[in-house]
């Protein structure tokens, strides 16, 4: 009987310091393909070249491990689904799967109980806002691809008979407003704010609110707007510091990384890399003005095979990387609107246009848009040094970043289903 006295009360203190070092505000933010190389590029990319030292990014400064990211569906290599699951509840499941188990069964995700204890919940992201991270933390699908269904959940997956998410930013306008079914309507019926342009972000003045800012995904950081990101995430963090009675969790996705390295584009992802830089440098501040807030940065995977030196070559040309102005994609259009070639190339990049370029180029493009967007990212990166192994993902672990209260249990090789068994413990108490 003294035994099992003892056994408890050593359970009730270890409850108890739990409950002292949980941070009252969790912020989780998810390099969408952001894999070891981006952020190694991302020094040389972002280093002062007059300087003999390489300077230090953000990254550098926040590291305390790694992950590991195998889905529980007896292969390697992960999707972004399996593995937002596998971060938002801590479950390993199948790839495709939206908080689901490999029998289908919903999982219950960090969301989830933060709602359950009355925290305010929040997601951002530059894809739309019912894409595979975001919806792993929010919807239960047996499919990432059933995009409808999953922005059906943000209104139909009750938490204690409320909305799981008080606050929304991202793309994905047709999936929310349907000839089927208008959620927008049904967001401003339960009385959230709603906002359409990221031009003006005042449209939102309070949480409950969703505000969509594209049909699906955002536009390129590199094309259209380089801060974005940062944007939505300053704007998020001073809504939810504004209703902060029961402390807040906000996922955040740098969601375009993934797309940049799928599409073998260094330009378009080193852009990204910057954008979601920016947002944690926000965060990073959000959390050194309020010390009972932790933030956690992870992967959920790498993607492309990004590699800095190539052709056996030992250099990697960050300023080539830094010269082109666009992503391969709008470089491609232009390329294939015009009858100057050179012109449209000089404008968009520094990359000089030989011969060898010219003929590439135009023999790219008499055999269409593919042909010629590959031959866009192939001289790009061959003149910076850039290697690429696949327009997938890979298996390669991921880095994990902690900055604030309780970082300290971030620390050394994880699987990412630690790193959300962490946070749920931190939620829960």
């Amino acid at each position: 009987m003294k035994k099992q006295i003892s056994m408890l009360a050593l359970m009730c203190t270890a409850s108890g310091a739990m409950a002292e070092t949980a941070p009252k505000n969790v912020i989780y933010m998810i390099g969408d393909g952001m894999g070891p190389a981006y952020t190694t590029a991302y020094r040389y990319f972002k280093d002062d070249p007059t300087t003999k030292t390489v300077e230090q990014t953000i990254f550098d400064t926040m590291l305390t491990g790694m992950a590991r990211t195998y889905p529980d569906d007896h292969t390697v290599v992960t999707d972004s689904a399996a593995s937002a699951t596998a971060l938002s509840s801590g479950h390993k499941s199948y790839n495709g799967a939206i908080a689901v188990d490999t029998d289908k069964k919903p999982l219950k995700t960090m969301l989830e109980i933060a709602k359950e204890r009355s925290m305010t919940t929040a997601l951002v992201a530059t894809s739309q806002i019912n894409h595979a991270t975001p919806a792993s933390f929010a919807a239960h699908n047996e499919s990432r691809n059933n995009y409808d269904d999953i922005a059906d959940d943000y209104i139909d997956n009750k938490i204690a008979g409320k909305l799981p998410v008080d606050l929304m930013l991202g793309g994905g306008t047709q999936y929310f407003i349907r000839d089927d079914r208008n959620l927008v309507d049904e967001f401003k019926a339960a009385g959230y704010q709603y906002g359409d342009s990221i031009q003006n972000l005042d449209q939102i003045t309070q949480i409950p609110a969703i505000g969509l800012y594209a049909a699906k995904g955002l536009p390129f950081a590199l094309d259209e707007n380089p801060t974005r990101l940062t944007q939505l995430t300053s704007k998020a963090l001073n809504l939810l510091d504004n209703q902060n009675k029961n402390g807040f969790f906000v996922m955040i996705e740098g969601s375009q990384i993934d797309w940049c390295g799928h599409a073998n584009d260094i330009a378009c992802a080193m852009a990204e890399m910057d954008d979601f830089a920016s947002a944690i440098e926000k965060a990073k501040a959000y959390v050194d003005k309020n010390k009972d807030t932790l933030l956690v940065i992870t992967a959920d995977h790498s993607t492309g095979g990004l590699t800095l030196g190539a052709h056996g070559q030992y250099k990697w040309e960050a300023d080539v990387v830094h010269s082109v102005k666009a992503t391969a994609g709008k470089i491609t259009q232009q390329l294939l609107d015009s009858d100057d070639l050179k012109s449209v190339w000089n404008k968009y990049t520094n990359i000089e246009f030989t011969p060898e370029n010219k003929i590439k180029l135009e023999q790219a493009k008499s055999m269409g848009d593919k042909a010629l967007n590959l031959a866009v990212k192939s001289i790009i990166s061959d003149t910076s040094f850039t290697g690429w192994t696949t327009g997938g993902h890979t298996a390669v672990d991921v880095q994990v970043f902690a900055y604030g209260k309780g970082s300290e249990q971030f620390i050394g090789s994880q699987n990412n289903t630690d790193i959300a068994d962490k946070l749920i413990n931190f939620i829960k108490h």
